[in-house]
């Protein structure tokens, strides 16, 4: 018989994935926003991403709704233990959103600076703070016995979630620059070519620092790897993908980079669930009150109704997607109607 707890853990992670991919690279080009100096350049950089950002945001939505669905007790637990640190994410993306609708609606210099900072500013801690949070769900939180957060806010601040945030930052700030290198031309291209090596090498630092962290101080993270070896060939994968793209940024590949840029974070994200499985919150120091795939799902048939809406559903939301980014594929030109 088919797991559906397990299954659903799996189409959680594809909704997060997906999220990450997606408005990773916007992110990353906000991250990068402020490097640019003309208006000219501002304005490429945010109509990169301007047909697609608020869609990309759907993926997180989704995911959050299937998270309530399937795993109510997570969700409670998350938004009633976390709901300072969750507001605070929101925030981020609003004012980021918030940035790229208002920037053009003046000419004045001041005007712009201001939301070309907050743009940047919030695409920063936007990213800095998702990955505290997977930071904290690794690491572990205080939980009692009826699953309930006891810690604090300042509690989720810790060295390890925060390393994990600034590996985050770097990973799509390394993804949204081959991302712009694949939507610009001309002068603006060349610059921006020239920052995917430096945030290759920011990620690569990053990555490999919170790799060792995370073998010495997270050792429960490597448990399924050491039980089934054949596991091994996630994060292999993920570091051969990561290794091909400066390869296609050289010979002047973009769209390959950045599909190498998309694998290797489908793997990091895929390296981290099979790391947590079956838990969704570890509880630390007790594991005792951990959250699982288990205790904190629906009942079997909640699941297997909500299989059968996604399994409809899934198909519409990718073609809808894929669909966008058909419409508005190519370089980005300026018109009356760009922000």
């Amino acid at each position: 018989m088919i797991d559906l707890n397990t299954v659903w853990f799996g189409l959680v992670g594809v909704l997060l994935v997906g999220y990450a991919i997606l408005d990773g690279f916007d992110l990353g080009v906000g991250a990068l926003h402020l490097l640019t100096k003309t208006d000219t350049e501002r304005r490429i950089m945010i109509n990169s991403i301007g047909p697609v950002w608020d869609g990309n945001e759907v993926w997180l939505v989704t995911g959050g709704g299937a998270l309530f669905a399937a795993f109510p007790e997570v969700y409670a637990t998350s938004f009633s233990g976390f709901y300072l640190a969750m507001m605070l994410v929101l925030v981020t993306l609003i004012f980021r959103a918030v940035a790229i609708e208002f920037r053009s609606k003046r000419e004045g210099k001041t005007w712009r600076q201001f939301w070309d900072v907050s743009f940047s500013a919030g695409s920063i801690l936007a990213s800095l703070l998702v990955g505290v949070a997977l930071g904290n769900i690794a690491w572990g939180v205080p939980l009692d016995g009826r699953h309930e957060f006891a810690g604090s806010f300042f509690g989720l601040l810790g060295w390890y979630p925060i390393l994990v945030g600034i590996t985050t930052v770097a990973l799509f700030m390394m993804h949204g620059a081959i991302y712009a290198v694949m939507k610009t031309e001309g002068g603006l291209q060349n610059k921006v070519r020239g920052w995917v090596n430096n945030t290759i090498i920011f990620f690569i630092i990053c990555y490999a620092t919170t790799t060792f962290a995370t073998l010495l101080y997270v050792p429960h993270m490597r448990e399924q790897i050491a039980a089934y070896p054949i596991l091994f060939l996630i994060p292999l994968f993920n570091m051969l993908a990561i290794a091909n793209i400066p390869r296609e940024i050289h010979h002047g590949r973009e769209f390959l980079a950045f599909l190498s840029s998309s694998i290797s974070i489908f793997f990091l994200l895929a390296l981290f669930g099979v790391g947590m499985f079956p838990n969704l919150i570890l509880s630390n120091p007790d594991p005792a009150n951990s959250l699982t795939i288990y205790n904190a799902a629906s009942s079997a048939k909640t699941l297997k109704i909500m299989l059968i809406i996604a399994i409809l559903g899934m198909p519409m939301v990718i073609a809808y997607t894929t669909s966008i980014y058909w419409i508005f594929r190519g370089k980005v030109k300026l018109d009356s109607h760009s922000y």
